[in-house]
């Protein structure tokens, strides 16, 4: 697939799942000192990629590591691989897609701006890929990634440009850019976009955060389509967290319904039955509402919504994707999941065999892990500031900026303009990198 070596019986990698840590070094800090307000005030409409932030509202990651969490359900693409039936396939890569957000339930840290040239990778022997992820562009921010099964069996990439506004109560994230997954064994490509993310009560009150928008998963070898949307929470939180839609083949035809959350769990069911469902349960609500007058004077954002029910499981339905239970110190470090909390580790065996620009070894990220907010913030001022001198130099010189692992290029299936891998990274040759650090 790649051509860069066998990925047959190799001992263990340099950092697959071996004795994985369980906790972070420190605790995270309280945010509760801090006012957001003082610094966002000014801010309302305008991208906050722009503005410079307080290292208290970070979590101890690169957004590059954040984007590896996509890869926590890769159980999915397994599951899809040996599936004889393309509908069957398609309900595990539209879990896929919905599993991809599950990580960044109650993340109300912001994860590090990557520095341009700064780099991630991520094996995990025991889930079956390897990972390369860069920042190819930093006006616009625009990460690139590479997952490829240790089999060659999936190759999976992309590229995130996420532009975040401030609306005075809310910050909203909308992760611009193309995901492509190809099954080489069936010979399929399945494009799809997230769907926007807003983090809700930033000046005053508990943070919550909700996904919506919607998401279409394409096959385009047969034409079929998974059309879901990601409900947002309406006035009283009864569609918080839902996800519902149906797959659909080349003429449009309904062939299944997939409803759930994307914060538990995804089901399919027949489409008439999901329909019935959806009859009987507008009436009882419709019902409900003759019952009693509700107020709507205050607004969602204000108000956290009450934690909802569980997915109403439609009889007959098949479960297709499960969330993986946080630990129980997830609170305390940043609500990391298991899969979150080793992504910045370093252990020995890496040193010297992985690029000196891999996100591990950021010292700013490396200080806030270990609970010094400030030397990360020194370090993080630091960094921005030599950043924005390379920058100034570059345009004063003739040299010009050189992506190491990510080319500009259509994107194979859709032909739209994407960051592809250029090849090279797992050679481990990396001479005359940039020093970012």
């Amino acid at each position: 697939m790649s051509g860069e070596g066998n990925h047959g019986n190799q001992p263990a990698q340099q950092n697959g799942v071996e004795n994985q840590r369980t906790s972070l070094p420190a605790p995270m800090f309280s945010r509760n000192d801090v006012s957001i307000w003082s610094i966002l005030k000014k801010c309302i409409g305008m991208e906050l990629s722009k503005i410079a932030m307080p290292v208290i509202f970070n979590e101890p990651l690169s957004f590059l590591q954040r984007l590896s969490e996509y890869m926590e359900h890769t159980y999915l693409i397994h599951q899809a691989n040996t599936a004889t039936d393309s509908v069957e396939r398609m309900k595990c890569v539209a879990a896929f897609a919905v599993s991809a957000v599950a990580s960044q339930w109650d993340r109300t840290g912001k994860p590090f701006n990557p520095l341009l040239g700064e780099t991630y990778e991520l094996i995990r022997d025991d889930l079956g890929f390897r990972w390369v992820s860069e920042q190819v562009s930093h006006h616009p921010p625009v990460s690139a990634f590479h997952a490829e099964g240790l089999k060659e069996d999936f190759v999976f990439h992309g590229s995130i440009y996420p532009k975040l506004k401030f609306w005075g109560k809310s910050i909203e994230a909308e992760p611009k850019g193309l995901i492509t997954l190809e099954l080489p064994k069936y010979n399929e490509s399945y494009t799809w976009t997230n769907p926007t993310c807003c983090v809700h009560n930033i000046i005053v009150g508990q943070l919550w955060i909700e996904q919506y928008g919607s998401v279409e998963v394409i096959n385009h070898k047969t034409g079929e389509r998974c059309s879901m949307m990601f409900k947002p929470c309406g006035l009283f939180g009864k569609e918080l967290h839902k996800v519902e839609g149906f797959i659909l083949d080349k003429s449009k035809k309904r062939l299944c319904a997939i409803y759930g959350k994307w914060t538990d769990c995804l089901y399919t069911v027949d489409p008439a039955a999901f329909d019935a469902h959806k009859k009987s349960d507008k009436k009882n609500l419709d019902e409900k509402k003759g019952n009693k007058q509700s107020s709507v004077d205050e607004e969602p954002e204000e108000v956290p919504p009450p934690d909802a029910e569980t997915v109403t499981v439609i009889p007959g339905s098949e479960l297709i994707w499960k969330i993986t239970p946080r630990p129980d110190n997830s609170a305390k470090f940043y609500a990391f999941s298991s899969f979150a909390m080793h992504l910045n580790e370093l252990e020995k065996s890496m040193e010297g065999v992985i690029p000196q620009t891999d996100s591990r070894f950021r010292p700013d990220i490396c200080a806030m892990e270990n609970g010094d907010i400030d030397l990360a913030s020194a370090e993080k001022k630091r960094l921005e500031e030599k950043q924005r001198m390379a920058r100034k130099n570059r345009t004063k010189s003739t040299d010009e900026w050189k992506n190491r692992w990510f080319q500009q290029g259509p994107n194979p299936h859709t032909k739209a303009q994407d960051w592809l891998y250029s090849k090279g990274y797992w050679g481990r040759n990396y001479t005359n990198l940039p020093e970012i650090y």
